[in-house]
């Protein structure tokens, strides 16, 4: 490998650790953005969301243009949030409406900040990370999501303490499930052992076990379609609901290189009353179940050795990580190429 090589890949990998723009990704859970304004960091970006007079989200980076006092700090005057440090007001679109320690003052109608294309949806807030300045893609996501009348389904989300990669190649891994989660009440059964087969598929590809279906975790999609998510189906005893399959979306944003945030929507198709029973039944009986499975994988993640991407060795079951990586290295070198023109043409 050339030195020219070796630096690309570098670039490439360091770009790809502070997350993969150009996509939608959901940040916060709808009911954690009320009234006050609230501070994140997503993709390294430090952010404040904050709702307007219609309970719509608004999002801004979070510094004051004044001072850089953080607008989280602030209040939230509805189509605008106030500095706390000196009351500088700025609008959910960037730009300074007012200043009202001072008349006449210069800042008022700049747009000196950058703000965030935001949508709520499926319980969960979506911001669009744009790579330069495009318009943002539309978001769209599977039936289980998408038709509300059919399924029903709970968000969970929780922050860990590991690179977003890992936790995107977690599920993207259905052989863990058999050993990782084996003491679980829905992944014990099944093969230790198994082949591999990858489908690709219109907008992504299905990673699957070949011959087992319908026992296990047997089987995982990913998919871009405005974002990056992942579906996968675990088989449901009916002393657990309905029976059939039990739905998993899953996604990941990046806060920065150690940390990230994980949403996985648990799904299932009912209907009626049955929703009813079901939903009851999940905050009663399963939902705790279903946070120690996913204990399982965090524990695991953010217990990975040091650089352990740098020293892993990859084997059939790999396919789907190996694909998933190429997926976004082609990524990330697109929006590289199109920073690099970027920057040239503002020289």
């Amino acid at each position: 490998m050339t030195d020219n090589t070796q630096d690309s890949a570098k670039q490439i990998q360091n770009y790809l650790d502070r997350g993969v723009r150009g996509v939608w990704y959901p940040v916060l859970a709808s009911w954690e953005v009320a009234s006050n304004p609230v501070g994140i960091t997503r993709l390294e970006q430090q952010i404040v969301l904050w709702r307007d007079a219609k309970g719509e989200i608004n999002a801004l980076e979070d510094r004051c243009p004044h001072r850089g006092a953080r607008l989280s700090m602030g209040w939230n005057l509805g189509d605008r949030i106030a500095c706390w440090y000196h009351g500088v007001e700025v609008g959910g679109d960037g730009e300074v409406k007012d200043v009202p320690a001072i008349d006449r003052c210069p800042l008022v109608g700049q747009k000196c900040l950058k703000s965030y294309p935001a949508k709520e949806a499926y319980g969960a807030i979506f911001l669009y990370f744009a790579v330069a300045d495009e318009a943002p893609p539309e978001l769209t996501f599977p039936k289980e999501l998408a038709d509300a009348e059919s399924y029903s389904n709970f968000l969970c989300t929780a922050s860990w303490n590991c690179n977003y990669q890992y936790a995107l190649e977690n599920v993207m891994d259905p052989m863990h499930g058999t050993y990782l989660h084996s003491s679980s009440h829905s992944m014990a059964e099944g093969d230790r052992k198994a082949d591999m087969v990858l489908e690709p598929t219109d907008s992504g590809f299905i990673f699957k076990k070949s011959g087992q279906s319908g026992v296990n975790f047997d089987w995982v999609e990913f998919a871009e379609t405005g974002s990056f998510w992942m579906r996968l189906s675990i088989p449901y005893k009916r002393r657990f609901g309905p029976g059939g399959h039990f739905w998993i979306i899953g996604m990941v944003v990046p806060e920065d290189k150690d940390h990230c945030r994980v949403f996985f929507w648990r799904i299932r198709q009912v209907k009626d009353w049955q929703r009813d029973i079901w939903r009851f039944m999940y905050r009663n009986r399963l939902e705790q179940l279903h946070w120690d499975v996913l204990e399982q994988d965090r524990i695991v993640l953010e217990n990975m050795a040091p650089n352990a991407r740098d020293q892993e060795y990859l084997y059939q079951h790999d396919v789907g990580v190996s694909r998933l990586r190429r997926i976004l290295q082609r990524q990330a070198k697109k929006h590289l190429d199109i920073l690099t023109k970027a920057t040239e043409a503002s020289a």
